[in-house]
C-alpha cells in the first residue's frame, strides 16, 4: 500500500520528494524526459493532475510508468481526470473553501469510478494558502485562499481535517505562486497535527525546499518550475538522495 509506505518512510525520519505532472502542460516526450531525471534519485512518487485537464491522462500515466517503477498517484481537479492505470488517488477535500463540489460533490461522483478501477484511496485535507496571485485552483474551485497572516485559521482548519479522519494534510500555495507557504504556517501546522504534512506551490529552488523541510514538511511537491526548467529537479533532488534504498 502506497500510504503505508509513505508513513513508514516518515517514521524512519525520511522526507519525500514528489513530482507533479500536469497533463495539459507537458507532452508525452517531455514527461518521459522529466521522469528520467527523477529516476536519477530523490523522487518517491509522481502526482498526475491539474485544475483543468482536457483529456483523461491515460497516456501521461503510461509515459511515467514506461520510465519509472515509482508509484503514480492521481491528483484530480475533477472526476473526468480519473484513469484506471494509476496506482492510487489523493481523495482531496478542499476544506479551506466552502464550495460543496470540492468538499463532497465531486467525491460522490468519483466514488463508484474509483471503486471500479480499484485505486488505493488516500483521504487528504487540502488547504489553499495565498501565494500572492490568483491561481488556477482558486479560480476553478471558486474558493478564496487563506491569507498567510491568518495562521490560527490555517492551523484550526488543518486540525479539523485530521479530526474528520483525513490521512494527510496538504498546504498548497497554488501552481505558479509568487511565494510559497510560510515557514510559520508549516511549523505551527506541524506542531498541532500528526498526519503526514505535504507542502507545495511556489517552491522554485533547493533553498526554498530546504526551508520548508526544516519547518516541518514531510512531503514536498514540485511541478510548475519543472515545466520550464526540468533540470532544477536534479538540484532539489540532491536534498533527498540519502533517502533512497536499493
Amino acid at each position: 500500500m502506497i500510504f503505508e509506505s509513505i508513513k513508514a518512510q516518515i517514521r524512519r525520519g525520511e522526507k519525500l520528494l514528489v513530482v507533479l505532472v500536469d497533463p495539459d502542460k507537458l507532452t508525452v516526450a517531455e514527461v518521459k524526459h522529466l521522469t528520467s531525471i527523477a529516476e536519477e534519485g530523490g523522487v518517491s512518487l509522481f502526482l498526475v493532475g491539474g485544475s483543468i485537464v482536457a483529456n483523461p491522462p491515460v497516456k501521461i500515466v503510461d509515459a511515467i510508468k514506461s520510465v519509472s517503477p515509482k508509484p503514480v498517484v492521481l491528483f484530480p481537479g475533477n472526476p473526468n481526470q480519473l484513469v484506471p492505470n494509476a496506482d492510487a488517488i489523493l481523495f482531496l477535500s478542499l476544506i479551506s473553501g466552502r464550495n460543496p463540489d470540492f468538499l463532497i460533490g465531486h467525491h460522490v461522483t468519483s466514488a463508484p469510478i474509483i471503486k471500479k478501477y480499484g485505486l488505493e484511496v488516500i483521504p487528504v485535507s487540502y488547504l489553499l494558502i495565498d501565494g500572492g496571485k490568483t491561481t488556477s485552483v482558486e479560480y476553478v474551485s471558486n474558493t478564496k485562499p487563506i491569507p498567510q497572516d491568518k495562521v490560527d485559521i490555517v492551523v484550526a482548519t488543518a486540525m479539523s481535517g485530521e479530526m474528520l479522519g483525513h490521512q494527510m494534510t496538504y498546504l498548497e500555495a497554488g501552481s505558479g505562486a509568487l511565494f510559497p507557504v510560510s515557514t510559520e504556517i508549516i511549523r505551527k501546522v506541524r506542531q498541532n497535527t500528526s498526519t503526514p504534512l505535504i507542502v507545495g506551490g511556489g517552491l522554485r529552488n533547493k533553498e526554498e525546499v530546504q526551508t520548508a523541510l526544516e519547518a516541518g514538511a514531510d512531503v514536498i511537491v514540485v511541478g510548475n518550475i519543472l515545466e520550464k526548467k526540468p533540470e532544477v529537479l536534479r538540484e532539489i533532488a540532491s536534498l533527498f538522495k540519502k533517502n533512497i534504498t536499493a
